[in-house]
């Protein structure tokens, strides 16, 4: 049985020494301190060294309190013994348990701007003749699609529907501040959070990242090449825009990739009119729905203003054949993949999580008719929520839902003003357990992958988003992040400029930061070739994104979680650095094709269908499991062999592409106790296109079911409690976990093995000096970041020095324990905008 409680070990209720719970917590850990000792031993320690370490309280109770609170908290005590038979079995009604305590939500941010004693200087706060007004995000579980109720309330306090969010579940709705606790109280009301601010965050790229090899794509060049492109793979690029005349864009025959070009930026947002529903139905093949596609087309000659959105689609699908000789090979991972352009960021970088949300769910409404496979989101949000209440998080999920695999910045936040590392500030929505969250890696301008090290500035996890539970305790959702990092230091790309041969003026930031960005480079500026180097998670992501494309080609029957564990699964982990630090390491594209590729064609459409049962085999006919290592650039690694799943737990062993593990089902999400089933709901009529668009999602506690099967192999217990200082738990090297799962330690789930509390970043955790623990990101409103440039109210900051200076002073902690350090929050995020050297 695979036990869904286990996160957060922040308290609960007391257990009394007979009670049903504390047998079994006496019993449980009895066996967890005999696996330790036995897996002790076989790392060299004597019998009595390795018994007296193995009943070590931490190494013990920490795995068992929020398991054993969990079942006191269900009231399923007589059932657990039926329970644990089942191998690696959730149960619905301990997912459900613990989501007590999280509707009718308030953000922290937004419950401020309500008891503030006037009205707060946010974009999202506006005062009008005397009232209050607030914009703001609400998501629902009504039963109703439309939540007519809901929208019908909004109007009758004096508020003003703006947008509907359908495959979200949420409305973007004007409302007085007055009225903000009473909306949070309905019994359709999920959470209200305000709509706060999101910001963007080869070629050697192709050699670096290992797709330069036999098994990819060979014989390279400017004007050609042979293997894998990501043709008829479509990526949507949710960003400042894309310049659809530069030649990055073209395919073999000079034709543009990019397909559309739509803009979200919705002026109708910055009005404070009330009374007023603007939402409509959007029916496939309905004039309201082309009436809304014409509205959206960004057909200007300055289609990416800030140039973020161009660079990002570049590194993930850009091509340098039509390139002049002057111009290098700046190639990208799918040269041949369809690009959809989907503006949600301003001139400046700046947007709204609604604009966002709008995106989204625009590509999740065209991913089958365009074949949209795969979302890059190069930005971030500031938020405290939890993933489970977090408006942007619940969009990414419900891309994932519909097949398209997600694909986010971690965030530039890994290092504070005063040069400590930071921990626990990856951005929304990176914090989601269904997307893939990207690091960012110095490739050191070397081809070898043995000199990579992790960004100073590339956000660490854990995800810190937190919710107060009925006990009036924070738990934190503390999901292990990032999942893997990739190559984003000083990478060159293609610019955007405006689409006019006889007057390409500069995209914002290279107007900006020319010194930087463009001129150390030397390379000719021709239009429409232009180029300029950026740094950043926002830079790592796309090359995640191009080697999903890139699987999705080799594999169309790969689904988002798998294609996750199968990136995880064969990551190159780095010497040194930890799992909160790099993931389960360094993209290999290489090794991710040749496991894609020994896998069955048709495994989402029998996930879809429920064609296929737990431990079924997932590998194609006549196949064997490939041999677990690469060679890139001449140099022979072994694959990482670790996957996150559950959220906090780390697991290996071959049983996971052998064997069909449910969690590959994308419209399941497990983490912290919650294990959650989000189903599409399609539009259907005489004239509609069956199962093809969609209209909305339902949400539910998922279904007794297997999530993880026997012979999966456990890291968790080998991980231990987490100690930064003695590089244990969350904090052990990847590369030292990954070697004793290769060599044979670990746990093998069996039948009645339970996964518990995984690897955890307990409150008690002690950090060394020079390191902080963020309590969630927190970033002042009216900021915007990106790259690192931080902008305030139209004024740009110096490129050196110290960039933050002391705006965002104090705003991330708020707790006045040891291993927070308010006074040393700030971000510098410097080497994000003009590289680490």
């Amino acid at each position: 049985m695979a036990n869904v409680g286990g996160t957060h070990l922040f308290g609960g209720p007391e257990r009394t020494p007979g009670s049903t719970a504390a047998i079994w917590t006496r019993l449980f850990g009895s066996w967890i301190a005999h696996s330790r000792r036995v897996l002790l031993i076989h790392r060299g320690l004597d019998h009595d060294t390795a018994t007296r370490m193995a009943d070590r309280k931490s190494w013990t109770m920490d795995l068992l309190t929020r398991f054993t609170v969990l079942i006191e908290r269900s009231r399923i005590r007589r059932n657990f013994v039926r329970l644990v038979a089942g191998a690696l079995t959730t149960v619905a009604a301990l997912a459900a348990a613990p989501a007590q305590g999280r509707d009718h939500e308030v953000a922290r941010d937004l419950d401020d701007a309500v008891n503030a004693p006037t009205t707060p200087s946010v974009h999202w706060a506006h005062d009008a003749n005397g009232t209050r007004l607030l914009q703001v995000l609400v998501l629902s579980k009504a039963a109703d699609h439309d939540m007519a109720e809901l929208r019908a309330f909004v109007l009758s306090s004096g508020g003003s529907v703006l947008r509907r969010h359908g495959a979200t579940r949420a409305l973007t709705v004007v409302v007085p501040a007055s009225v903000v606790k009473a909306l949070a109280q309905r019994s359709d009301v999920i959470s209200v959070a305000p709509n706060r601010s999101t910001a963007s965050t080869a070629s050697t790229l192709e050699t670096i990242t290992g797709t330069l090899t036999s098994n990819v794509r060979t014989n390279s060049t400017k004007t050609g090449y042979s293997g894998l492109d990501g043709t008829g793979i479509g990526i949507a690029v949710l960003d400042s825009g894309v310049m659809a005349a530069h030649d990055a864009f073209l395919n073999g025959s000079g034709t543009t990739r990019l397909l559309r070009n739509v803009s979200m930026l919705n002026a109708s947002l910055a009005t404070w009119t009330t009374g007023v529903d603007g939402t409509t139905s959007l029916m496939p093949g309905s004039s309201t729905q082309a009436s809304y596609e014409n509205s959206i087309l960004n057909n200007s000659s300055t289609q990416d203003p800030y140039g973020h959105g161009t660079f990002v689609a570049a590194v993930a699908a850009g091509r340098a054949k039509y390139y002049s000789s002057s111009t290098p090979d700046t190639t990208g991972i799918a040269p041949n993949a369809n690009i959809y352009d989907v503006q949600v960021l301003s001139g400046t970088g700046g947007g709204t999580v609604s604009d966002a949300i709008e995106g989204i769910e625009w590509s999740i409404y065209h991913a089958k008719d365009y074949n949209i496979r795969v979302l890059n989101l190069s930005l971030a949000a500031s938020s405290t929520q939890s993933w489970q209440t977090d408006p942007l998080c619940a969009a990414v999920r419900s891309a994932t839902a519909a097949g398209i695999t997600v694909v986010v910045a971690a965030g530039n936040f890994g290092l504070s003003n005063a040069n400590q590392e930071v921990y626990g500030a990856i951005s929304s929505p990176g914090d989601d357990p269904s997307v893939i969250t990207v690091g960012a890696v110095n490739y050191h301008n070397s081809m070898s992958r043995a000199v990579d090290t992790v960004d100073l500035f590339s956000s660490r996890g854990p995800t810190r988003g937190s919710y107060v539970d009925t006990h009036g305790t924070t738990q934190y959702d503390s999901v292990l992040k990032p999942d893997l990092v990739a190559p984003g230091n000083l990478i060159v790309s293609a610019a955007a400029t405006r689409a006019q041969a006889g007057n390409p003026t500069w995209n914002y930031l290279a107007q900006n930061h020319y010194s930087n960005l463009v001129s150390p480079l030397n390379i000719p500026s021709v239009y429409p070739e232009t180029q300029m180097r950026l740094s950043g998670t926002s830079v790592a992501a796309p090359a995640v994104a191009g080697a999903a494309a890139l699987m999705l080609q080799a594999n169309p029957g790969l689904t988002p979680p798998l294609i996750k564990a199968i990136l995880q699964y064969t990551a190159q982990p780095l010497p040194s650095f930890n799992l909160l630090e790099q993931g389960a390491g360094l993209l290999n594209v290489d090794g991710a094709i040749v496991l894609a590729k020994a896998l069955r064609t048709n495994l989402a459409t029998k996930i879809n269908n429920g064609w296929i049962n737990p431990g079924d085999g997932m590998l194609a006919e006549e196949t064997s499991m490939p041999t677990q290592s690469s060679t890139v650039n001449g140099a022979t690694f072994s694959w990482s062999r670790i996957a996150f799943v559950g959220g906090s737990h780390v697991v290996s062993s071959t049983a996971l592409f052998t064997s069909y593990q449910p969690i590959y089902d994308p419209r399941i999400t497990w983490a912290g106790g919650i294990v959650r089933f989000r189903q599409p709901q399609y539009w259907s009529g005489s004239s509609i296109l069956a199962n093809t668009y969609v209209q909305n999602f339902t949400d539910t506690a998922a279904s007794n079911q297997t999530l993880v099967t026997s012979g999966v192999v456990s890291g968790d217990a080998l991980a231990g409690a987490s100690d930064l200082t003695g590089k244990t738990g969350a904090f052990i090297p990847t590369a030292t976990l990954s070697g004793w799962l290769i060599g044979g330690s670990g746990a093998v789930l069996t039948q009645g093995d339970v996964l518990s509390s995984g690897i955890i970043l307990s409150e008690g955790v002690i950090l060394s000096e020079g390191v902080i623990l963020s309590e969630g990101l927190i970033l002042s409103e009216g900021l915007i970041l990106s790259e690192g440039v931080i902008l305030s109210e139209g004024m740009v900051l110096s490129e050196t020095g110290n960039l933050l200076g002391g705006l965002l002073g104090g705003l991330l902690g708020g707790s006045s324990s040891t291993h927070f350090n308010n006074s040393s929050s700030n971000f510098n995020t410097k080497g994000s905008l003009v590289g680490e050297h």
